[in-house]
């Protein structure tokens, strides 16, 4: 059987990203597209007023905007991206995800290839 490193999406098959997943009412939705001890690929839905509380990671965060805007906390600094734009949030540096509106995002974690 041939390895499968990207999942849940079909392959080489042109896609819209934001396509992927839809914004529900009162929820943060995810779908995880890799994952494994070196990178984390997922794409998110934000309902208006839902976030992710602050946290750190052990790799660099990317955020890129897919659709709507999204306020970002990274080590007591806020950022608004709209779409299209990206964000790198360091490691271990504290950061938090905020939706004034609904809006989607693609989440890339690199991780250190020692830990």
């Amino acid at each position: 059987m041939k390895n499968i490193f990207i999942k849940n999406i079909p392959h080489e098959t042109p896609i819209s990203l934001a396509q992927q997943v839809d914004i529900m009412q009162g929820q943060v939705v995810s779908k995880t597209l890799a994952q494994n001890k070196f990178i984390s690929i997922t794409v998110f839905a934000f309902d208006k007023d839902e976030e992710i509380g602050s946290h750190d990671s052990t790799g660099d965060a990317m955020v890129t905007i897919l659709e709507g805007s999204g306020t970002f906390m990274v080590d007591g600094k806020e950022y608004t991206l709209n779409q299209g734009e990206t964000l790198v949030m360091p490691a271990q540096k504290p950061h938090s995800v905020f939706a004034k509106e609904p809006f989607k995002m693609l989440l890339v974690v690199v991780f250190p290839t020692t830990i």
